[in-house]
């Protein structure tokens, strides 16, 4: 299981997320450009002493992540799948099978993803919401659906012994 940002805009979100990947030892990849510097103190801030703790690819861009996906899937087994965590999705992400190889990407907080990214992915997703809502914090929509993906493949990290 991954977790792939797709152009983040705001670094205490992308903090956010690269300090949950930690938490449940899920590798991420960043899709650049970013709407700020990585190394930006509210990113730094908001992921803790953790982000050193984070498995982190960066990526240049789109066409490099993609290109990225198709040579480690000539050197293992499969290319695993791409699921977006869209609003314009029909499938509601607890009624979805995810597979341990997935990779699960979210968009720009403030625009999502570009309509050839939406017709590039495996599958999209959504968290069914209240009628007249736009969406839930980008951070928030990663954990919920992260966590559903690693509680149907068993990818939770071991609970340490105290």
């Amino acid at each position: 299981m991954r977790l792939a940002l797709y152009q983040p805009d705001i670094p205490q979100n992308t903090g956010t997320m690269l300090r949950m990947a930690a938490c449940l030892n899920v590798p991420v990849d960043i899709i650049e450009p970013c709407g700020f510097v990585l190394s930006d103190k509210r990113m730094k801030r908001s992921g803790m002493d953790y982000l050193d703790q984070t498995e982190l690819v960066r990526h240049s861009s789109w066409e490099a992540f993609n290109k990225d996906r198709d040579e480690k899937s000539t050197s293992q087994v499969s290319r695993g799948r791409l699921i977006l965590l869209s609003t314009k999705a029909e499938t509601n992400y607890t009624d979805f099978e995810f597979k341990p190889t997935d990779t699960l990407m979210v968009g720009r907080e403030s625009a999502g993803v570009p309509d050839d990214v939406h017709r590039s992915v495996d599958a999209s997703v959504l968290i069914p919401m209240t009628e007249g809502v736009r969406s839930l914090n980008i951070a928030v929509s990663a954990a919920m659906v992260l966590g559903e993906a690693l509680r149907q493949t068993s990818g939770f990290p071991s609970p340490t012994k105290l």
